[in-house]
């Protein structure tokens, strides 16, 4: 289905990640004389969850030249082409996978002040995800108060995989901020592969790497549920970026069918988990993962609603072709509500003036 209409609003789209160069005006004096002098700035930190030259990770089309501005190429393949209202950025970065907490967490504060002053201050329609070491909550929740006051920054952002499940307790404070602030969490499919991406061990090809993702969301889904993150922060919103679609209806109904005879256990949990589901979580459109328009419908309506679903082109992954950016077979009435209606709902800062927090990068105690 080709785009019906004006001002969607984009809800995972990828920026290139940024080289060690391109960070090194972001780092306090301390950080950026251990990158270079540790040779730390010839590493790529590209995600293994997106190999660069994999064909799913970019549309040939889409595929940048070494001379192209991808600002520009950004705006002619996807906020002109799809005359997109709002873009929210999210940057892959292998950052988060390091091992050592305050380099982890002094990139990631890069990584953001350079999204920051590169895109968001050059593209107006660009909205921002704060890219957040999980391992240190304390430098978390330091991360997200530093940059919410900037409106621009809509969610923050984690993967799919690491090396606790997303509900367990410890990661409360960080949900706390992103309530405080009118955040939401966004989990987007990737590994710090702490542990094997499959639960019976490592795969040979990035295929299977890439189908396991759809199980490590279902895991993250049982664990907000069973954990209580929802009655902890009931005004929270969590997004699942690139998690596919189909795996929700199943889960849903196992989930509710063993709440039934073991809820016990997890007292706090007062109503059918598929009834929390739904009011707190969202997934983007790509991949809508049915094979056909008949069972893109029927996905819909065994999750029982079209709220859920918020729109994404996932750019400049290869989700689809051409300009068929939505899944055929999405209920007409559902249309509107998957394009705008649902990410205003989703998004508090959406509604919000963006007001920017300023460009320099923030000088940071050495710890």
């Amino acid at each position: 289905m080709k785009m019906p209409s004006a001002g969607a609003i984009d809800c995972d789209l990828h920026v290139p990640a940024p080289s060690m160069a391109q960070l090194l005006p972001y780092l306090n004096d301390y950080w950026r004389d251990q990158i270079v002098n540790r040779a730390i700035d010839r590493m790529p930190f590209a995600m293994m969850s997106y190999p660069p030259n994999a064909p799913i990770s970019m549309r040939a089309d889409w595929r940048l030249q070494s001379t192209a501005n991808p600002l520009e190429a950004l705006r002619a393949h996807v906020l002109d082409a799809f005359d997109l209202k709002f873009a929210i950025a999210n940057v892959i970065h292998g950052c988060v996978a390091l091992h050592n907490d305050d380099m982890a967490a002094a990139l990631c504060r890069a990584v953001n002040d350079w999204l920051r002053t590169e895109w968001l201050d050059r593209e107006p329609r660009l909205r921002g995800s704060i890219l957040i070491h999980p391992q240190d909550i304390s430098q978390a929740v330091a991360e997200i108060e530093r940059l919410a006051p900037d409106h621009r920054f809509v969610q923050l952002l984690l993967l799919a995989m690491g090396e606790r499940p997303l509900g367990r307790r410890e990661f409360f404070p960080v949900y706390e901020a992103a309530e405080r602030h009118g955040l939401v969490v966004a989990v987007h499919a990737g590994s710090t592969y702490r542990y094997a991406p499959t639960i019976v061990g490592w795969p040979c090809y990035q295929f299977e790497d890439y189908v396991a993702q759809a199980q490590a969301f279902e895991n993250q889904t049982v664990s907000l549920i069973a954990e209580g993150v929802f009655q902890r922060c009931p005004g929270l919103k969590f997004v699942f970026l690139e998690s596919g679609v189909s795996w929700l209806p199943v889960t849903m109904w196992r989930t509710d069918k063993t709440w039934r005879g073991a809820r016990p256990e997890t007292p706090w949990v007062d109503r059918w988990p598929s009834e929390i589901i739904r009011e707190h979580i969202r997934l983007t459109t790509q991949p809508f993962d049915a094979p056909d328009p008949t069972a893109v419908a029927q996905v819909v309506d065994r999750i029982g609603s079209d709220e859920m679903l918020l729109f994404a082109t996932d750019y400049p992954h290869w989700q689809f072709d051409g300009e068929d950016v939505l899944p055929d077979g999405l209920p007409q009435p559902s249309v509107r509500k998957v394009l705008i209606d649902n990410a205003m709902a989703t998004y508090q800062r959406l509604s919000q003036r963006a007001v920017g927090g300023g460009t320099a990068a923030i000088k940071e105690d050495v710890r």
